[in-house]
């Protein structure tokens, strides 16, 4: 019986699997976050330095006319470098504004303003310049409208309004009484504590600044207090407001000076020696 062949295991080669190796990525795969833009980086600067941008420009004063032509022609303006005036006119087929650099026929343009209001194209550059900068209605008749300068205005205003409001909280009751009479007179005596605080915060929100100057003004004290004495008789003030005399004897205290407020120069007598003898006895009387 024939012997049966043992068969023959083969033993493959083991196989070393790569080891993965961690690479560092190609340039182009490297994710960038972009920066984000900033309100100034679409901004043109031409050449010559003249932002290329569309710009407003409008009426000064209230009156907002349908329609208002300003002078395009025969308007000068005087070039320091050059030592001359130069003439210019706003014509739509020349590239400058000067009369001496232009070149060909001149098709002079009307600049008029709508409702108060004129919106200049950027591409319009040679008639911004000619508003903008040579033009000598510029800043009287009509001015240029610059946002970011209207909102450096309004941030400086609430910023005051911010600062009176706070001041007109804080304020004593004399205080605030004389404050608030230079502005409405004679109704504070009439007007509660509450009422006092009240207009006092209004009178801050509505003008700020004149509050504040009220505020900081070393003679506002005096003069209300000259005004109170007034008021009850203690010293009177003759019908022509020039002079300041007692109530109980017409004796001549002061004269008032030529064009100056009555209770303001009282307010700077009453630091006079003299004025200071009369202060006093005018305030045992107050109290």
């Amino acid at each position: 019986m024939a012997k049966k062949k043992k068969e023959e295991v083969v033993e493959e080669p083991l196989v070393q699997e790569p080891i993965a190796v961690e690479q560092e990525p190609a340039p182009e795969d490297i994710y960038v976050e972009p920066k984000p833009k900033r309100a100034g980086d679409n901004t043109k600067i031409l050449n010559d330095g003249w932002e290329f941008k569309n710009r407003i420009y409008r009426l000064k004063g209230k009156k907002k006319p349908l329609s208002r032509t300003i002078r395009s022609a025969n308007v000068h303006w005087f070039d320091e470098e050059k030592g001359y005036e130069r003439e210019l006119k706003y014509c739509s087929n020349q590239r400058t504004c000067f009369v001496d650099e232009m070149k060909g026929d001149q098709r002079l343009e009307h600049i008029t303003f709508r409702n108060g209001m004129l919106m200049v194209e950027k591409e319009k550059t040679v008639l911004q310049k000619f508003l903008s900068l040579y033009h000598p209605d510029s800043g009287i008749v009509f001015y240029e409208e610059k946002p970011v300068k209207r909102a450096e205005n309004e941030i400086a205003w609430l910023e005051m309004e911010v600062t009176a409001l706070n001041s007109a909280m804080d304020l004593d009751v004399d205080m605030a009484e004389a404050v608030l009479r230079a502005e409405i007179g004679s109704k504070v005596s009439q007007m509660s504590s509450k009422e006092l605080r009240r207009d006092l915060i209004l009178f801050a929100k509505r003008n700020p600044k004149l509050f504040l100057e009220l505020v900081t003004d070393e003679n506002v004290m005096l003069r209300n207090f000259g005004i109170k004495a007034t008021e009850l008789g203690i010293i009177k003030l003759s019908s022509d407001q020039r002079t300041f005399f007692w109530g109980s004897n017409k004796r001549k205290l002061m004269t008032v000076p030529f064009d100056e407020h009555p209770y303001s120069a009282l307010a700077s007598w009453f630091k006079t020696d003299e004025g200071m003898e009369v202060y006093s006895n005018i305030e045992k009387r107050l109290n």
